[in-house]
């Protein structure tokens, strides 16, 4: 069975938990989904009875130079089992095998998230030292707070960035 058959309810979990959060988060189609699927960028946990428990995918910015861990989520009924945490280290592990020189960084406004990529060695950073592809930019349009990023000329949001640089990582 192919896992885009998982792609609307990926979708539509995230946007539930944006909902019910009130957090700001991009909007992504089922369609994008799927392509990150197809190009081996994404990580889909599926429990032994063939439900979709959780995801993540990763995105290459500035010729691979940046690399950004997006979408994590996880089903509700599967929370609080550290699957979050596997996932997002499956993430990890697949951007560092895939571009081993890449900095690699996330934007979230969510405590356990950050706490993840705490431990995986990212250090909270100032949006000037993400990615300035306009192209990663331009996917925070349809993120509720995206006025405040404008506003703001991307200096500040309720999002909080972390890197992960591998200059920095200590084997």
């Amino acid at each position: 069975m192919s896992h885009a058959t998982y792609a609307d309810e990926i979708v539509e979990t995230i946007y539930q938990a944006a909902q019910q959060r009130n957090t700001g988060i991009a909007r992504r189609t089922s369609e994008y989904v799927i392509q990150k699927m197809s190009e081996g960028k994404a990580i889909i946990a599926i429990a032994g009875d063939g439900r979709f428990a959780g995801f993540c995918y990763i995105e290459t910015w500035e010729h691979g130079g940046y690399v950004a861990n997006s979408g994590l989520i996880v089903k509700p009924e599967f929370r609080r089992r550290n699957l979050a945490r596997r996932i997002k280290r499956a993430a990890f592990d697949l951007s560092r095998a895939k571009f081993p020189d890449a900095k690699i960084f996330g934007i979230t406004t969510s405590a356990a998230v950050m706490k993840i990529n705490s431990e995986l060695g990212y250090m909270p950073v100032h949006f000037s030292e993400l990615t300035t592809d306009e192209s990663f930019w331009k996917g925070c349009q349809s993120c509720p707070n995206y006025d405040i990023l404008q506003r703001t000329n991307r200096s500040m949001c309720l999002c909080t960035g972390l890197l992960f640089d591998p200059k920095d990582d200590k084997p």
